[in-house]
């Protein structure tokens, strides 16, 4: 038996899974600019399908899921677009309860606080047309049933207050008539007493299996990121409970955090700490020069006890006391590690000196910039500013710890740990991972949150930009660097923790590729003075919707039925039924003539219709009265009634404003439907030597892209590069290519295949980046000498269908043929479908029309 996330897939597929609608009330608020990543929408559309959909392995009721989804991943989202889902769905009370005070105090701050950096919801809940506030409650005795009601709690308290009763406290009878949802945080610990084959009465699991199991309609929720399938009483729980599974390995494969970086060193305490604080400066004063807001955050981690974490504080504050240039050179003169002498190069270049350096950190390490949280009462005392240390009024730079970091710290910008101690030392063996190193491998997860930051309109600020550019400096603004003592014993078994976690790539496993431009096309004078065309996203300008028509909403009649009685009766054990004597019909009443107050009380409802959010959306619809009154909107449209011919001839104003209501909401959801938040731009244009450059990639050992295929394409002058180190579907593409080479040259000069190392991205109308995978260059030898700029992606069979959207976007490009003047050169841009090694002559097919 499988787990329910696989049973799931078997049972609709992917694609079905892909295609679930997700509701606008629950996109449309949650917070704006946090995103809703494609695996959150995925946590989102598995839910919605095992709510309403039946199939084999369906939970039974009451519900009891699992959410493993990694640190960082933004379990709390989903959490928050869970609630207006179940909002929706006729749920009003939530109990969210989790292990521990401090995440307590921070979730708090992420659902109920719209000034927290952190909140995670719109300015406006509208769900139905209506305002939905959050309020938190104690008990759920006088519950709201028209909001949603939370009462947040530890498991621990939860539990005494069940099972010792007095006043104000929540009691079992509160969960026995109102249905509720049970949101479990850090939902792992509540599982000690399955883990350990325990009896689950008294202990904190039974209380909240009993809990659920008050109410048939109650839902049991549980996130967490580290569910323990290698234990067999867990696994047997668990199995058909696990929903949606995300682990840190797929997080870090979808570049959502940033990479790991182990700094090993022979240095000791005093100049581990002054290397990780040029890094540092060095993070900072990057991030600056190129308009990055960023305030990099050290960890110093100490070994067992407070006292030495204490202890590590008073020489670290000496330090900065005595910093100088001399200390600075000390570093300068003794680092071997290249990045810090990338980073000393860097200084030299904007002309800061040592001294410099020295004064600069001894200004951002001041006494109050340091805090530490090594017991429950200083991390209490210091969750809100360890919480919010990416925002731009906090100023802390270093954080002293020993261990009460390793659950529930959520921080972006930490970006240096610090090992202040020696050696192994962690009950660790040849085979297994000790606590210690388990523990330290635990803390570097938490710490490779990825730091959000975009350099152009459109970029995704949330994913990695530079893993297929190795050299590039702003690499570093995606790495994590965690600086220790060498020790080859304790390294060896902290790459094993990480690479069990998910979150660390096993370095021996790679091998680094230098990908070099070949010397003869430098010299030719494409590269000096050709351009390559292609486009950017923007974001989605609406300035030239003028109509609904523009937007996609169709002039189809709403149909509105009106209340009436009529009704039939039948018997259970006749076939007889009663007739009815008062017919259905139907009447069409157009917008234009029923009474513009109605309308307007009616737009008035629904925060979509106010005139701010029109006018973003119909930039040219001039006022409210326009819209209402204009065929190009709301005054050509009709509804359709249904009813008793003595209904139709008295609708009320109530009825219109019913049917009204019910109209407005279908066209926000049509238009809604259509909207992107970003689009492609025309095409702009830049010199081929200023994209295309040397660089290193790095690719698995003895995989198929491991071989450069170097027999083939290093002696071609078509081919630009030293190598191809591509799919095996690339290199059948290349293969091919060669063979065909001679009869494009019988019309064609100056042939250059390029491949695409993700240096240029093409983005349809919907705003999707695509990366084609090679681009081809040729030059008329006859005509018009027009040069043909080619996009080219070969794809295999298990992507086909996957990417389909993208060879979409190919064929588009090609049926448009856009031709652009460079200077004095005519540029024809065009693409072909899909190159599939098992329909080779199609795409010769279609390669051969395209140059033709």
């Amino acid at each position: 038996m499988g787990f329910l996330y696989d049973t799931l897939v078997q049972e609709f597929g992917k694609r079905e899974i892909a295609r679930v609608p997700v509701p606008n009330y629950i996109t449309d608020n949650l917070k704006p600019g946090f995103g809703q990543r494609p695996y959150q929408i995925e946590s989102f559309q598995r839910y919605i399908l095992c709510h309403t959909e039946d199939f084999e392995a369906k939970p039974k009721k009451p519900f009891h899921l699992l959410y493993n989804m990694a640190t960082g991943s933004g379990k709390t989202l989903v959490m928050a677009g869970l609630m207006l889902y179940l909002y929706e769905k006729g749920y009003r009370n939530f109990l969210f309860f989790v292990n521990s005070n401090n995440i307590i105090k921070k979730t708090k701050d992420n659902f109920l606080n719209p000034q927290a950096s952190k909140y995670l919801f719109n300015d406006k809940i509208v769900i139905d047309g209506k305002e939905v506030y959050i309020k938190e409650t104690d008990t759920f005795e006088s519950a709201d049933d028209k909001n949603i009601n939370i009462k947040f709690t530890t498991i621990q308290q939860l539990h005494i207050d069940l099972n010792n009763t007095k006043e104000n406290s929540v009691t079992y009878e509160d969960f026995i008539d109102k249905k509720m949802v049970l949101i479990a945080d850090e939902a792992h610990h509540l599982s000690s007493a399955t883990k350990s084959k325990g009896d689950l009465f008294g202990s904190w699991e039974g209380t909240v299996i009993e809990i659920l199991k008050q109410n048939f309609d109650n839902i049991l929720l549980e996130f967490t990121a580290t569910l323990d399938y290698d234990n067999a009483e867990i696994l047997k729980k668990y199995q058909d409970k696990v929903l949606f599974k995300y682990d840190l390995t797929q997080f870090r494969i979808d570049k959502y955090s940033k990479e790991i970086n182990l700094v090993r060193s022979l240095y000791d305490e005093k100049e581990r700490i002054l290397q990780a604080l040029i890094l540092n400066l060095y993070r900072q004063e990057l991030a600056t020069a190129h308009n990055i807001n960023l305030k990099p955050v050290i960890l110093f981690k100490a070994k067992k006890t407070i006292k030495e974490s204490e202890q590590n504080k008073v020489n670290f504050h000496n330090l900065i006391d005595l910093m100088s240039a001399q200390l600075v050179d000390q570093i300068r003169n003794t680092a071997t590690v290249s990045v810090v002498q990338k980073a000393f190069n860097f200084f030299d270049s904007k002309n800061i000196l040592s001294a410099e350096i020295a004064r600069r950190i001894k200004s951002n390490f001041r006494f109050e910039n340091c805090i530490s949280a090594n017991n429950d009462d200083e991390a209490e005392k210091n969750q809100l500013l360890l919480n919010t240390l990416e925002d731009e009024n906090n100023p802390i730079r270093a954080v002293f710890a020993v261990q009460k970091l390793n659950e529930g710290w959520d921080v972006l910008n930490l970006f240096d740990i610090v090992r202040l101690y020696e050696g192994q030392n962690t009950g660790g063996t040849n085979t297994t991972v000790g606590a210690t190193t388990l523990s330290e491998a635990q803390l570097i997860g938490r710490g490779a949150r990825y730091f959000p930051f975009a350099l152009e309109s459109g970029q995704d600020k949330y994913t990695r930009k530079y893993d297929d550019d190795q050299a590039n400096d702003l690499k570093i603004l995606e790495e994590l660097y965690y600086h220790t003592k060498e020790d080859s014993r304790y390294i060896s078994e902290l790459k094993k923790a990480l690479v069990e976690s998910g979150i660390y790539e096993d370095e021996d496993k790679l091998v680094t590729k230098q990908l070099t431009l070949k010397l003869d096309f430098k010299e030719t004078e494409f590269y000096k003075t050709g351009q390559v065309v292609f486009n950017k996203r923007v974001e989605k300008s609406y300035d030239n919707v003028k109509s609904f028509a523009d937007f996609g909403v169709s002039r189809k009649n709403f149909v509105f039925t009106l209340s009436s009685g009529i009704g039939k009766m039948s018997g259970v054990f006749r076939v007889e039924e009663e007739t009815i004597v008062d017919k259905i019909e139907s009447r069409d009443i157009k917008l234009s003539i029923i009474p513009k107050h109605i309308i307007r009380y009616a737009l008035a409802q629904n925060p979509f219709f106010y005139f701010d959010s029109l006018e973003r959306y119909f930039p040219n619809v001039g006022s409210l009265s326009s819209f209402v009154e204009s065929t190009d909107y709301l005054g050509s449209l009709e509804i359709t009634f249904n009813g008793s011919t003595s209904r139709l001839a008295d609708i009320t104003n109530n009825d219109y404003l019913l049917a009204i209501q019910g109209l407005l909401q279908n066209i926000e959801s049509e238009i809604k439907t259509n909207l992107t938040e970003f689009e492609g731009s025309s095409y702009i244009k830049e010199y081929v030597h200023k994209v295309f450059k040397d660089k290193e990639i790095k690719v698995y050992k003895d995989s198929e892209r491991s071989d450069g295929q170097e027999a083939l394409v290093v002696n071609e002058p078509w081919y630009v590069y030293n190598a191809n180190y591509g799919t095996s579907e690339e290199k059948a593409f290349v293969k091919m290519f060669a063979t065909r080479f001679e009869n494009i040259g019988q019309k064609f000069k100056d042939i250059y295949l390029i491949r695409n190392e993700r240096e240029i991205k093409i983005i349809d109308k919907l705003g999707r980046a695509f990366e084609p995978d090679f681009i081809l260059f040729c030059k008329q030898k006859k005509e018009k000498e027009m040069i043909y700029q080619v996009f080219i992606e070969p794809k295999g069979n298990h992507l086909l269908s996957h990417d389909k959207w993208k060879e979409d976007f190919l064929k588009e490009i090609k049926s448009e043929e856009k031709t652009i003047k460079i200077n004095t050169d005519k540029y024809l841009i065009t693409g072909v479908p899909f190159y599939n090694n098992e329909n080779e002559n199609e795409f010769k097919k279609s390669l051969e029309q395209v140059l033709n």
